[in-house]
């Protein structure tokens, strides 16, 4: 029985026990009459006002005597049973009357008003026992019962055709489905099917609906779990729970059961330190007993999802049992193309959209946040009551999701607002001079998120390293902010303070974890920073001596000094054009690309380009909305974080 069956009978016990207790009442009410004396009784029988008589014995060793009066009045009385001439003198009063036996009370009532409260308590403790269990199927007791959720093929129509972006793990993976669709073909040849699969990879890139879509194509039942459905407050619980699951599974077989975040039960062994280690470990132990335990035959295939692989533990990873591990990794362009194209089909989208070109336009982005761009860019149009998401609904949602929710109402000081403005152009204007830096796409002097403004810069193709030179270049524009600050208003503010740690923290990876200096040479001066409950070591290891500690501080601290004066000098250099920019940003609130141009051509910057006459813009048409389509050289796809 579940919680809502329970609770609904219960109910209904005491709805039914009430209306017995109301109809009693009633019952008895009808029967009931005047009560009067004995003594007055027998008065009325000798003064012969009496008409008829039923004597009734009662438990208690009495008489209780109902009287009709001539007049039909009814009265009650209660005779002692010392009294023997009753009788006798009813009869000498011509009074009719009957003799009823005494009332026994049902078998059912007495066992209701004898066992009722113990019954009625040992409900309500079932009833909280319950409650207090937390989910999940079953009886009061059923802790060690498996909460993992089957989908059959009926409920399961997920297919590859919904799973776009990651092309390379479909290929590994479609073996899987050639064999729960025929088994025989590999067992002939003496081959055996991978019991276990580990997906591995960022968030958001489309691991659970892989596992989904696998099932889905295969036609075969698909059990998913948590692995924090594992873990409860009692120690053993999760070990039964994984020995049911896999009992269920068999009896289904062929079928594919997914754990979902097996990192919560998979950590590795032997730390003895954090709380639940003692439940965790009997979990893991259990579910390594179990997949070693399969019959080769059986065609039950283990898949889990995690984004922390380092931190399994290695008798999980062993082949035999997670022998398989597929990496499904962020899109490159073309997969974000696809993706985007797959979520679109669910939204009317209007003529002027083009995938290919947001794909260029959102790099880095995971399949969960192409998704969410689609989601945000449907809410965009439907707050300015449009048919269809038209391609600057796309480029706000873009915005907002890199940049931050725009603040408009927010009340700014004059003199901050001006910091701000060169703050800004002060990013763009050494991102636009320095070489190997990526296109700025677009500054904001509109606070953003926790920015009170925003340099956003797109990169003009995927990149899935950094040199040298551009991690220097990357140092110096995060510098003009501070730098534009100093020279323009003659001041330092703390909205730099980012900046600076985010150029300190390049400038020390490019020393002691990348060697690319002259000073300290190819060698990693990083320390130990494995975490000591996952069974890393316990004390932080130092590699370095005291004096190579001061040569490494000694070459951050060139590399952040040369970088400051190259991104001033060219700042002090170009005092015009920041005047411009920053007049502009102060004027418009936002400058795309093509008006950063002509700013640097020395031209006057052009007009905001406004892309739909329909579109709702600000009230008070100061901000411009955001810039449609840009040409290929100035949209990219692997993104840098937008410089505050």
């Amino acid at each position: 029985m579940n919680n809502q069956w329970f609770s609904k009978v219960a109910v209904w016990l005491v709805i039914a026990l009430v209306l017995f207790t109301v109809f009693k009442q009633f019952d008895r009410g009808a029967t009931t009459g005047n009560q009067i004396a004995y003594s007055d009784f027998l008065e009325e029988v000798r003064s012969k006002r009496i008409r008829a008589v039923t004597l009734q014995e009662s438990p208690g060793g009495g008489t209780e005597i109902l009287a009709i009066t001539n007049d039909d009045r009814r009265l009650r009385s209660t005779a002692t049973y010392l009294d023997r001439g009753l009788v006798g003198d009813l009869i000498a009063n011509n009074v009719k009357f009957d003799v009823k036996p005494r009332e026994e009370p049902s078998i059912l009532m007495s066992i209701l008003v004898s066992w009722g409260p113990m019954l009625l308590l040992i409900g309500v403790w079932i009833y909280f026992m319950r409650q207090m269990q937390g989910g999940g199927k079953g009886g009061a007791f059923s802790f060690g019962k498996s909460k993992a959720r089957m989908l059959d093929e009926s409920n399961n129509t997920t297919t590859f055709q919904d799973v776009a972006g990651c092309d390379e793990a479909k290929e590994e993976v479609k073996e899987l489905v050639d064999f729960l669709k025929d088994p025989q073909k590999f067992q002939k040849l003496g081959g055996r099917i991978p019991r276990g699969v580990l997906l591995v990879g960022p968030p958001g890139t489309g691991k659970t609906l892989l596992a989904k879509a696998i099932a889905g194509e295969a036609k075969v039942p698909f059990f998913s779990i948590s692995g924090s459905d594992f873990v409860e407050m009692f120690v053993g619980v999760g070990a039964a729970r994984v020995r049911d699951m896999f009992e269920q599974a068999k009896k289904s077989a062929p079928c594919i059961i997914f754990i979902d975040e097996i990192d919560a039960v998979g950590r590795h062994r032997g730390a003895g330190l954090g709380g639940g280690n003692d439940e965790r470990e009997q979990t893991l132990n259990q579910m390594l007993v179990e997949m070693d335990g399969f019959e080769t035959n059986l065609g039950v295939i283990v898949m889990a999802a995690t984004n922390r692989p380092d931190i399994l533990d290695p008798a999980l990873l062993r082949p035999g049992r997670f022998d398989r591990q597929v990496y499904v990794t962020l899109p490159d362009v073309r997969g974000r193309e696809q993706i985007l194209n797959v979520h679109m089909r669910k939204v009317p989208v209007g003529q002027d959209i083009r995938a290919d070109i947001l794909a260029r336009g959102t790099p880095g982005f995971s399949g969960a946040d192409l998704a969410n761009l689609v989601n945000e860019a449907a809410l965009f149009a439907a707050r300015r009551n449009a048919r269809v998401v038209e391609m600057v609904d796309f480029e706000k949602a873009k915005d907002k999701i890199m940049m931050g929710p725009e603040r408009k109402s927010m009340v700014m000081p004059e003199e901050e607002r001006r910091n701000t403005a060169y703050h800004e152009a002060g990013h763009a204007l050494v991102a636009r001079l320095m070489p190997k830096t990526d296109p700025v796409h677009k500054v904001t002097v509109i606070p953003r998120g926790r920015a009170l403004g925003v340099t956003m810069q797109l990169p003009e193709g995927d990149r899935y390293s950094m040199d040298k030179e551009r991690m220097l270049s990357t140092i110096s524009v995060l510098f003009g902010g501070r730098i534009a600050e100093e020279v323009f208003m003659n001041q330092m503010t703390t909205g730099a303070s980012n900046d600076f740690e985010r150029a300190t923290q390049l400038a020390r990876d490019m020393v002691m974890r990348y060697g690319m200096t002259d000073e300290l040479g190819p060698m990693v001066y990083a320390e130990n920073e494995g975490e000591v409950f996952l069974g890393r070591s316990v004390t932080k290891t130092t590699n370095m001596s005291e004096e190579t500690m001061r040569k490494v501080d000694s070459v951050i601290r060139r590399i952040i000094d040369e970088q400051y004066g190259i991104a001033r000098k060219l700042i002090e250099d170009n005092s015009d054009k920041m005047h411009a920019m920053a007049k502009a940003l102060l004027e418009w609130e936002t400058i795309d690309a093509d008006q950063i141009d002509d700013i640097m051509k020395g031209l006057p910057p052009r007009a905001p380009h406004v892309p739909n006459s329909n579109d709702s813009n600000s009230s008070d048409g100061s901000t411009p909305p955001a810039a449609g389509p840009k040409p290929a050289d100035d949209e990219g796809a692997a993104a840098t974080t937008p410089v505050a």
